[in-house]
């Protein structure tokens, strides 16, 4: 009976054993660090107009060098805990210094012309609390808009100007909501729009998106450039009003092979006043912005080989933007029509791209650097993933 108990006891401090170690190896696999990127160049030109420098491209973010040039390396550091992990997302090279434009504070600061948080995309860590709740906290790429900065995460490889032109990244806290298999919701409060190092204005800015079977309405409301101090010698300086906007993505699958994504955002900045406490309403109290509405559209051909549109209209209104023609009322809008291509070898994407931009002002320049109101162009890009 004695050695009975003996080989009982035995028996189950093995089983603990083995259940413990089966746990820890499954802690230690969850908790792997894991490194992934991508790296990307590109081939650019113009058809009918210069292309020398990069404002005879139109006015989008990244694919906007002339001939032959890079876009970055992407490498992202990550660790998925049970309870908690992390992302380390570093971007080295001009379409990553174009991303991060708003890391120069630090250095600037410190009396430098660069410093090390001009690599950084994203940086956070995040505690899941519990299965339907995580809460965020550091810089972490926007909500809004349909497309990436990450060339891998986009059909097209040039941008859209809804993208160029809304946020690129936010610094603050995050709580995500998982309400059901088709439900989600998040809530926000960040540093303004892009000030990703540090928060020198003293204001911030709330974010919020609601989620429902693949369609997301995103919001953000704050005000962008702070409270400029009445007691300081800067007579003339202006202080803007707060910053809305209001944005809708979607995208469905039509059948196996075809593909719908949707994008449609509103951007207003409300009428602020000067600091010697004359209002800009004095002058012309309606806000200013823009709004924008795109279609994407995909079909695979083969497991290889998928092409794709993207049409997108895209206004400004009462002189939000500079980036395009403006009529006397500071009004203009630009369609733009780009058909990509791609073509997959293993881990590697060649895309090749034609893109025609049409504006309702002169906002382009032809061969003989006249203005006028369209601009076509070509890319040949090529992206590999690891």
């Amino acid at each position: 009976m004695k050695n009975r108990n003996i080989l009982s006891i035995m028996a189950l401090f093995l089983s603990f054993s083995v259940a413990f170690a089966q746990e820890e190896v499954e802690e230690t696999e969850s908790s792997a660090v894991t490194v992934s990127g991508s790296v990307d160049a590109y081939f650019r030109t113009n058809l009918g107009a210069p292309n020398k420098l990069p404002g005879d491209a139109p006015g989008t973010s990244f694919a906007n060098r002339p001939g032959f040039s890079l876009g970055m390396v992407n490498l992202v550091l990550a660790k998925e805990g049970e309870k908690a992990g992390f992302v380390a997302d570093l971007v080295f090279g001009p379409r990553g210094e174009d991303a991060v434009f708003g890391s120069p504070m630090n250095s600037v600061l410190n009396g430098s012309l660069g410093g090390s948080a001009q690599i950084v995309n994203q940086l956070y860590a995040y505690w899941n609390v519990s299965d339907n709740v995580t809460l965020t906290m550091g810089n972490f790429n926007t909500f809004l808009g349909y497309e990436v900065i990450s060339p891998t995460a986009n059909f097209n490889y040039s941008t859209s100007y809804m993208f160029s032109y809304g946020p690129f990244s936010h610094t603050g806290l995050k709580a995500d909501f998982a309400l059901s298999d088709d439900m989600s919701a998040m809530v926000s409060i960040m540093n303004p729009t892009d000030m990703t190092e540090f928060n020198i204005v003293g204001t911030y800015t709330l974010g919020a998106q609601f989620g429902i079977k693949g369609v997301y309405f995103n919001f953000l409301y704050g005000d962008q450039d702070g409270k400029l101090d009445e007691d300081l010698d800067t007579d003339g300086d202006f202080s803007a009003g707060s910053t809305f906007q209001g944005d809708i993505t979607a995208g469905f699958d039509l059948s196996d092979n075809l593909f719908l994504g949707l994008n449609a955002t509103y951007n207003s900045t409300g009428a602020g006043e000067f600091v010697n406490g004359t209002s800009i309403e004095d002058v012309d109290g309606d806000a200013a912005g823009f709004y924008g509405l795109a279609g994407y559209f995909q079909v695979a051909t083969s497991d290889a080989l998928s092409l794709g549109a993207r049409i997108e209209y895209f206004q400004v209104y009462n002189g939000g933007l500079g980036v395009i023609g403006l009529d006397a009322d500071g009004d203009g809008s630009v369609i733009d029509l780009t058909l990509s291509a791609q073509y997959k070898v293993g881990d590697l994407t060649i895309i090749p791209e034609f893109r025609l931009d049409s504006s309702s002002e002169d906002s382009f320049q032809d061969n003989d650097y006249q203005p006028t109101k369209s601009l076509s162009s070509f890319v040949l890009a090529a992206v590999y993933s690891f």
